[in-house]
């Protein structure tokens, strides 16, 4: 049986969530793996392995939020939680105006919904311990107005909201949360179906620089919690 910490992350086939899972587990830690794609899930299985920890993988469709709880309870099972990365995400570009109600609802459902029920999974073992740490992946858009990202603003900014009330009612219970907002990152949202967006790659940060910045705020001695923190592009770029 392992002694090491554990940490959960969703979204972590891929981008920031797959760049976390390595950097945790060079810092020490057993990575529990959420995402979708089974098979890009136990690539970043075989990288954390490489660097010496346990992985773990679920397939998981967080848009299922009514069973997101019982699931992540049962793959977490009985060695306890110490630190969550709520990372998964959707992006989404289009005019408010003309935004279907069905894809607005859809971007609240897992940018926040999603979110909200992942953290409740793991709140009774945290509390449990006394301890625990819970990272949200928030954005620089929950704060700034770009056209056409409105709903995925929206959705951030309720995220960020989210995290707040978390961080205040479970202080008590010896769990710390903390929000990353990062600016222009390159991972995949750019090229999904529900992004159209022409950004210059080249002067975006790399899911490397935003996981750095995860794992510094996840080994603060249990005594201190950075509540926000945001990481934008030296070069400006958003």
């Amino acid at each position: 049986m392992s002694n090491s910490p554990r940490a959960l992350i969703t979204g972590a086939s891929s981008g920031i969530g797959r760049a976390t899972a390595i950097a945790l587990a060079e810092a020490g830690y057993d990575i529990l793996l959420v995402a979708r794609d089974e098979a890009k899930l136990a690539k970043v299985a075989g990288e954390v392995e490489g660097k010496g920890q346990k992985a773990t993988t679920l397939s998981l469709d967080l848009n299922d939020v009514e069973t997101i709880q019982s699931k992540l309870q049962a793959f977490i099972g009985e060695g306890g939680l110490d630190v969550l990365v709520n990372n998964a995400g959707i992006g989404y570009t289009g005019r408010l105006a003309e935004m279907p109600l069905a894809d607005w609802q859809q971007v609240m459902n897992l940018n926040v919904g999603s979110v909200f029920e992942c953290t409740r999974a793991v709140l009774p073992m945290m509390r449990k311990a006394k301890a625990g740490t819970i990272v949200n992946i928030a954005s620089v858009a929950a704060y700034n107005a770009f056209p056409e990202w409105g709903a995925y603003g929206v959705s951030k900014a309720a995220l960020v909201s989210l995290s707040k009330g978390f961080a205040v009612e479970e202080r008590e219970h010896g769990i710390r949360v903390t929000i990353v907002s990062p600016g222009a990152v390159n991972t995949p949202i750019w090229d999904t179906d529900t992004v159209d967006a022409d950004f210059d790659k080249a002067g975006m940060m790399t899911p490397e620089v935003v996981a750095g910045a995860i794992v510094q705020t996840v080994l603060l001695p249990a005594a201190a919690v950075v509540e926000e923190i945001r990481v934008m592009p030296s070069g400006g770029a958003f």
